[in-house]
């Protein structure tokens, strides 16, 4: 990294979301001086970044008005906004020697290519992690996905290391397999949580006291996973080979809108990925 990024850099954020107020929070945690919360014109939008910059110390400006002095500058905003927040914010400051990352999953550093032709290094920074409305959750022990030019980079794992993050690097055209990996494990995740709930429901029992009796098995599940691999945390009728029970199912729910293409679907996946016994068997009572 070069001498001015030696020390702690101080950064404007971009953005006064979920993800912003994460980050913000960890930076400020970690010794980073932050210095602006930017956002857009709307009375709404202002009044979360002047919530969120009193929490960690900075200012908050609507972009029209933003003059940026810091040397790192973070977007956290939707990947659609990414290039007109940019543009919007050419005229803030020299970009000459500053560093400006966004948070995209799927999007490249590319997006922020105006910047980059007005001096700026520029690089994309994600956490794979899940940051929703009423959850901050710490960034220290979160993967964060890099890719840039070589100045970004450095200094993007430098802030991530100091927020006890993992940096690792990617390439351009792996993002987008990369934000659809993070899309299964926690979006679709979530998706198949909730189409779960509905199953539980056909047995008689409610949304909330299936949420409450599902937790318990997981979250041995996930510790199975952890610990033993897929293949290992592998349980149920189809490791068994018990084709009568995996008829049952289908049969039951047929009751339930949706369910059993998702259950036929993951039953594939598991032949395809893990130890099923009586394979033949079961592949043939999926496809009818």
């Amino acid at each position: 990294m070069s001498a001015k990024l030696s020390a702690k850099p101080r950064v404007a954020i971009v953005g006064a979301g979920n993800l912003a107020g994460a980050l913000a929070a960890s930076l400020c945690g970690a010794g980073y001086g932050i210095e602006q919360i930017i956002s857009r014109d709307g009375d709404a939008s202002l009044r979360r970044a002047r919530q969120l910059a009193r929490e960690v110390g900075a200012s908050a400006v609507a972009a029209h008005r933003a003059k940026i002095r810091a040397l790192v500058v973070w977007f956290c905003v939707p990947d659609g906004a990414i290039a007109g927040a940019a543009s919007a914010l050419r005229e803030a400051a020299d970009w000459k020697g500053k560093v400006a990352l966004h948070s995209s999953g799927a999007l490249t550093g590319d997006e922020l290519g105006g910047l980059r032709r007005r001096g700026a290094a520029v690089g994309s920074v994600h956490p794979l992690m899940t940051i929703v409305r009423g959850s901050r959750p710490a960034l220290a022990g979160v993967p964060f996905a890099i890719e840039g030019n070589l100045k970004a980079v450095r200094a993007a794992r430098v802030m991530v290391r100091d927020l006890g993050g993992l940096p690792f690097s990617i390439r351009k055209k792996q993002k987008e397999a990369y934000h659809a990996w993070g899309m299964f494990a926690s979006p679709l995740f979530t998706a198949l949580l909730a189409a779960t709930e509905r199953v539980a429901m056909a047995a008689g029992i409610s949304r909330k006291a299936a949420r409450e009796k599902m937790l318990p098995i997981l979250k041995q599940t996930l510790a199975n996973y952890s610990r033993l691999r897929a293949p290992g945390a592998f349980s149920g009728p189809m490791a068994r080979g018990d084709v009568a029970t995996v008829e049952k199912h289908l049969r039951v729910l047929r009751r339930v809108e949706g369910a059993r293409g998702i259950y036929i679907a993951l039953a594939r996946a598991a032949l395809r990925d893990l130890p099923v016994k009586n394979r033949a068997a079961i592949e043939k009572i999926l496809k009818s």
